[in-house]
C-alpha cells in the first residue's frame, strides 16, 4: 500500500496543483494536510506587529475551510494541525507510514526552513519529500535564462518572456473516481477560529473577500464573463473606492486559491470570445510583474528583507519615532490623503496599488522611517500579502530595489487631486471630514473641523 501525504501550504485550491495532481496518480491512498503554523498564526514580526493581524487569519480560515469541502466532493478529507508544520507533518509520516510527502515549494526565508527542517526530519525514517510548482505563471525551466539571470529591470524580462515564452495549461482538478481516501482511522481534526489565535474581528471591520478557491473562481467569472469590467481594467486600475476597479484577485493568489496559469487561459478564453485590448493586456501585465518578483527573490535570496535590499546599498537612518509611526499605522497623521488609506487597510485588510505607493512613500521619504517597519506592517495586516511581492514593492519605493529610477517620490497632495479629485475618497473613510467640499478635503486646517489631528507633516511640504 503506497500512502501519500499532501501538504498544502500557500496552495489552497485542486486545480492547477501539481503536488496533488501527481500524489492521486502515484499513490493508492492519498491525506491530504493543512497545519497552522504557530510561529505565524501566534507569533510577532522584529518590529513587533502580528505576523498574521486578524484579517488575513480570517481569510485563510475561510480558504481552508472551503479546501475542506473541495476534498470532501471527492472523498479526501482534510488533516487539520495547530503548531508546527515540520513537526506535524513528521508525526503523521510516521503514523500512516507513509512513503512521500508531496508539497509545493516554497522561495522565501521563513517557508524554506520549515520545508527544510521537514525533508531532513523525513530521510530519517526513510521517507522523502517531492517538491512541486504552484506559485508562477511561467515555469523556470521554460525561461530562456537560469533564475540567477534574471533581468533586474522588469522591462527587459518582460522583452524576453511575454512573447517568446509558452505558458502552459492549467491542470484539471482531480476527480472523486481518481482519488482513495485513507483507510485508517485517524483524528483529522477541524477547521480552528479566530480566537483560538487569540484575535478576533473588531466592531467596525469590513469583509471585502470570502477566502476560498469556490469564491476565487467566482470572482474571476464575475469580472470577466458576468459583468466584462476587465474590459476597462486599464481606465479603472488606479481608483481608490468600492470593489470594482480591480480584478480582486491578489489575495486568492497569495493564498493559492486560484492558480495563475488559470486566470491566464480563462483570459485567454475571454479576449478569442470577447475582446482583446489593452486592458485585457494589462491584466497579464500584473501578472507579470507577481513573476518579476517571485524570480528576483529567488534570484537575490534574503536580500530584499534587508535594510539594503537587492542593491545592497548601505543607508543611514535616524531613529525610529516611534509616537509618528503610531499615527501613520492608526491613520492619524493629519494627511487625509494617507489617513484614508490606512483607515481602509485596518479595516479592511485591503488597500488599493495606489494607495500603497502613496503610504509607503509617505512612510519613506516624509517621515524619513526604516522601510523595514513599514514593509512589516504591510505584512501583518494585508490579506492579499505575499513576501516577494511585498517587499519587492518596498525596496522599489525605499530605492534600494531593482528599480532604473533612484528615487521614487510620491507629492501627497498631487496624488490626491489627481485620483481623488471630489474627496469622495477621503471623505467615505474620514466621515468628520465630510462637510468639507472637495478644494478643501486634502489639506483641512483647525478653523474648518475641530476633530481632526494636525498635520505631521506640513503641507507645505508639497
Amino acid at each position: 500500500m503506497v500512502r501519500g501525504i499532501v501538504w498544502f501550504r500557500n496552495d489552497l485550491r485542486l486545480h492547477d496543483n501539481e503536488a496533488l495532481t501527481d500524489a492521486v496518480k502515484t499513490c493508492d491512498e492519498v491525506l491530504p494536510v493543512y497545519v497552522f503554523d504557530t510561529r505565524l498564526f501566534r507569533g510577532y514580526t522584529k518590529f513587533g506587529f502580528r505576523k498574521i493581524d486578524r484579517h488575513r487569519a480570517r481569510f485563510i480560515l475561510e480558504s481552508i475551510q472551503d479546501l475542506s469541502d473541495q476534498l470532501k466532493a471527492i472523498g479526501l478529507k482534510l488533516y487539520i494541525r495547530i503548531g508546527k508544520p515540520e513537526e506535524e507533518v513528521l508525526s503523521l509520516a510516521k503514523e500512516v507510514k507513509s512513503s512521500w510527502v508531496f508539497c509545493n515549494r516554497e522561495r522565501t526565508q521563513e517557508e524554506v526552513k520549515v520545508q527544510d527542517a521537514l525533508e531532513q526530519s523525513l530521510w530519517t525514517v526513510g521517507q522523502e519529500v517531492r517538491f512541486y510548482r504552484g506559485k508562477m505563471l511561467y515555469h523556470t525551466a521554460d525561461l530562456p535564462f537560469p533564475v540567477t539571470h534574471t533581468p533586474d529591470i522588469f522591462t527587459n524580462f518582460r522583452k524576453e518572456v511575454e512573447k517568446f515564452v509558452p505558458i502552459r495549461n492549467p491542470l484539471p482538478s482531480p476527480q472523486a473516481q481518481e482519488v482513495r481516501p485513507i483507510s485508517l482511522t485517524i483524528d483529522f481534526g477541524s477547521v480552528p477560529a479566530l480566537t483560538d489565535f487569540n484575535l478576533s474581528e473588531e466592531e467596525d471591520d469590513i469583509s471585502v473577500l470570502t477566502g476560498g478557491e469556490s469564491a476565487a473562481l467566482a470572482q474571476l467569472d464575475e469580472y470577466l464573463w458576468q459583468t466584462h469590467r476587465v474590459q476597462n481594467y486599464f481606465n479603472t486600475r488606479n481608483e481608490l473606492l468600492g470593489t470594482t476597479f480591480s480584478s480582486r484577485m491578489s489575495a486568492y493568489l497569495a493564498q493559492g486559491c486560484i492558480s495563475p496559469k488559470k486566470i491566464y487561459s480563462e483570459l485567454k478564453r475571454y479576449e478569442e470570445d470577447q475582446v482583446s485590448n489593452k486592458s485585457t493586456y494589462w491584466l497579464f501585465f500584473e501578472l507579470l510583474w507577481r513573476d518579476f518578483f517571485r524570480l528576483i527573490a529567488k534570484k537575490y535570496g534574503n536580500a530584499i528583507f534587508k535594510q539594503g535590499g537587492t542593491a545592497g546599498k548601505s543607508l543611514k537612518l535616524n531613529e525610529s519615532n516611534w509616537k509618528r509611526i503610531a499615527l501613520w499605522t492608526n491613520g492619524q497623521t493629519g494627511i487625509p490623503f494617507i489617513d484614508a488609506n490606512m483607515k481602509e487597510l485596518n479595516r479592511t485588510g485591503f488597500m488599493s496599488n495606489r494607495g500603497r505607493q502613496n503610504v509607503a512613500s509617505f512612510f519613506i521619504h516624509d517621515l524619513k522611517e526604516n522601510w523595514l517597519i513599514g514593509a512589516e506592517y504591510f505584512e501583518s495586516m494585508l490579506i492579499d500579502y505575499d513576501p516577494c511581492s511585498n517587499y519587492g514593492n518596498w525596496n522599489y519605493l525605499a530605492g534600494v530595489g531593482c528599480d532604473p529610477r533612484e528615487n521614487r517620490y510620491f507629492n501627497i497632495l498631487a496624488q490626491a487631486k489627481k485620483y481623488d479629485s471630489d474627496g469622495r475618497y477621503v471623505s467615505h473613510w474620514l466621515p468628520q471630514l465630510q462637510g468639507l467640499d472637495h478644494c478643501d478635503i486634502h489639506y483641512p486646517d483647525s478653523t474648518q473641523v475641530t476633530d481632526y489631528p494636525e498635520p505631521i507633516v506640513p503641507f507645505e511640504t508639497w
